[in-house]
């Protein structure tokens, strides 16, 4: 089932939650390293796939410090980061994934968990 979510640049407004990551899945083109075409059933089978990394959620959330008194409220919020970053190109299981469709294109939300290796461009 594919979600979707219109609207005019609606991208720019989607924030991710905690260790949620927005990936835009690459097109495979259907054929083997040897010259074979797979139809699209084929295709839809594969467990792992890679795509480019567009948002990430913040993090983690740590627990509050437990110096505070239990009643005190707190605004902030303290978070571990995530180890993928924008830009990122990402190879993840698709089974942990869901399809998402903004603005007329198809995503796919993962928790970072679902990512096996990421390639970066830049240190």
């Amino acid at each position: 089932m594919i979600t979707t979510i219109g609207g005019i640049n609606t991208l720019d407004k989607v924030i991710m939650m905690g260790d949620k990551v927005l990936v835009r899945p690459q097109e495979s083109n259907g054929v083997t390293r040897s010259g074979l075409f797979l139809p699209p059933t084929v295709q839809e089978k594969e467990e792992i796939l890679k795509g480019y990394v567009i948002k990430i959620g913040p993090g983690f959330p740590i627990p509050a410090v437990q110096e505070d008194e239990p009643w005190k409220d707190s605004d902030q919020v303290r978070y571990i980061p995530l180890q993928v970053k924008e830009g990122d190109q990402a190879l993840f299981l698709k089974r942990n994934g869901i399809e998402v469709e903004v603005d007329h294109e198809k995503y796919i939300i993962i928790s970072q968990s679902a990512i096996l290796m990421i390639v970066r461009e830049e240190w």
